[in-house]
């Protein structure tokens, strides 16, 4: 007997754009190809998410049984996906200030959904619980005892909802078990972090504590020395807002290269000679080699290498460069297959010989939070 689909609203806050899908999914079996849901009808707006802007999207999309938002930041006290209730709303709203660019705007969507849904169940989807299997020894700060007791220094991770499902996928275009697998997930987006995911479970990620640490974004930094902070702050006299507004919004590529941060404007920089573009090329691509490299250390080996998210699919020359470089793991791309590349699309670039797979996987976040949506119903 085949068990009635869920029909899930999937609302995906990002920190310029709002992403609005309606996802069909086998209702309480999540397991196979087909189980990972058909989107029915998509669209993209800006942030914040405008009621009227919602009410016509929903006035064409079908029936919805449930709402599925992701959250990017769940805190220490979300171990994985919850019903929305006040309660949960009030702690989210006490860890909104460690990811300023996306808990505020996802809570807000939260709050119209609500009054124009107001019987419409809901369930928060984290992007830090994937990372809640990080050992200990790799989600502790070296930093006193009172501050990781008293104010919760850790690790924690995010774009968990993507890694998860590029995760999955990748185990089943190679034909093995996720379980089997050593795979390294590169989610480059705007923002931008790696996994390194050993048997389907998250044992290191690049961010951290915030959205903040790791690698180069497009408008945010990534890994700083501490000290080069707390220099500034000393000798140049800035504050923790005029710091928080640098680090955030003015640096990454868009500080290296003096564009907006999208790679498409750095490579076009680049075509015409700009020295700066290439430089912040250059820093982008240095970083993420180095990240790879501790990702692959920490499993002791890697079986599939995946690139995701907007700039991963559609920038061959990052996905060229990196697996170039990393030849001597077992890497090899093929270069016809690179160049000829559809975003939106997932596919294998392995060239033949290759030890190492390389897959570009679309992002599909909207299927991760409709599988887990549907898993928390079935209890």
């Amino acid at each position: 007997m085949t068990e009635p689909s869920l029909t899930v609203l999937v609302v995906n806050v990002g920190s310029s754009t709002v992403k609005l899908d309606v996802v069909a999914i086998g209702g309480g079996r999540v397991e196979g190809e087909a189980s990972e849901g058909v989107r029915i009808v998509g669209e993209a707006l800006d942030a914040p998410l405008e009621p009227d802007a919602l009410e016509r999207f929903l006035d064409r999309a079908p029936g919805i049984d449930v709402v599925g938002h992701r959250v990017v930041h769940g805190g220490p006290q979300q171990s994985g996906p919850a019903m929305i209730t006040d309660d949960l709303l009030g702690d989210l709203d006490e860890v909104s200030v460690l990811a300023p660019l996306h808990n505020p705007p996802a809570l807000q969507a939260i709050e119209v959904v609500r009054r124009l849904r107001p019987g419409l169940p809901a369930v928060a989807c984290f992007d830090t619980t994937f990372h809640t299997t990080i050992p200990r020894e790799a989600a502790t700060y070296a930093v006193p005892a009172e501050w990781r007791d008293r104010w919760g220094l850790r690790v924690y991770g995010f774009h968990g909802l993507s890694h998860a499902y590029a995760t999955r996928r990748a185990a089943r275009m190679v034909g093995r078990r996720v379980e089997d697998l050593r795979v390294v997930t590169c989610h480059l987006g705007a923002g931008a972090s790696l996994a390194a995911v050993r048997g389907g479970r998250s044992v290191a990620t690049t961010m951290g504590f915030t959205p903040l640490s790791g690698l180069v974004m497009a408008t945010r930094s990534g890994d700083v020395d501490p000290g080069a902070l707390m220099w500034l702050q000393q000798q140049a006299g800035l504050g923790a807002d005029e710091m928080t507004d640098l680090l955030l919004h003015r640096s990454g590529l868009a500080g290296l290269s003096g564009t907006s941060g999208d790679m498409r404007e750095v490579l076009a920089g680049i075509a015409d000679g700009d020295e700066a573009c290439l430089l912040a090329w250059k820093v982008y691509n240095h970083r993420l080699r180095l990240g790879i490299s501790a990702m692959v250390g920490t499993m002791s080996g890697l079986d599939v290498l995946v690139f995701t998210g907007g700039v991963a699919e559609r920038a061959g020359s990052v996905r060229l460069s990196t697996c170039a470089w990393g030849a001597f793991l077992g890497l090899g791309i093929d270069d016809e297959a690179n160049a000829a590349h559809a975003p939106d699309t997932d596919a294998d670039l392995s060239e033949d010989g290759a030890t190492v797979r390389t897959l570009v996987v679309h992002a599909r976040e909207d299927l991760e939070v409709a599988r887990q949506v549907s898993e928390l119903l079935a209890g």
